[in-house]
């Protein structure tokens, strides 16, 4: 029997500081939630703090797009389940689904892309990932084509132009 594919997943909660106005978490700290789970992917591909410094290596953000699909209020509990869409030498393409832990519904409330560069600090430049940190990201990417089509991944934003 296959081994079911495993996510890595980061877990938070919806604080008093994130939430807007309107009563519900603040666009920004979506994006901030998808940034602390990228934190938890560059622990699993081998890259952890420690790593980092004795390697002089690093990950850089150099895109991000977000939906938001459901307003989430102030003390949800989220999950954030993150997969590899695509990988090169030096980078990832990542997509993430955020999900309420409230039992509320089992529909993602916000869904996000993120292409990540592997950066040597010294520079900074974008460099290969490291032998063993490729492989890494390799099998991750191998085990996540198993996975159902991102529903949210590849979305354009813009309107119709005006005649």
């Amino acid at each position: 029997m296959p081994q079911p594919v495993v996510l890595p997943a980061y877990r938070d909660t919806v604080r008093a500081e994130w939430v807007d106005y309107n009563g519900h978490m603040r666009d920004a700290f979506y994006l901030l939630i998808f940034s602390l789970a990228t934190d938890v992917l560059i622990d699993q591909i081998g890259l952890p703090d420690a790593v980092r410094q004795a390697r002089r290596r690093s990950i850089y953000t150099l895109e991000a797009h977000v939906s938001y699909l459901h307003e989430i209020k102030q003390s949800t509990p989220v999950r954030v389940d993150m997969r590899v869409l695509a990988h090169d030498a030096k980078r990832i393409h990542l997509y993430f689904e955020m999900f309420a832990e409230d039992g509320k519904r089992a529909e993602p409330v916000a869904a996000g892309e993120q292409m990540l560069l592997h950066v040597d600090t010294s520079g900074p430049r974008g460099v290969a990932f490291d032998p063993d940190v490729a492989a890494r990201v390799t099998e991750l990417a191998h085990a996540h084509r198993e996975l159902p089509p991102a529903r949210y991944a590849a979305r354009t934003i813009g309107l119709p132009r005006a005649a």
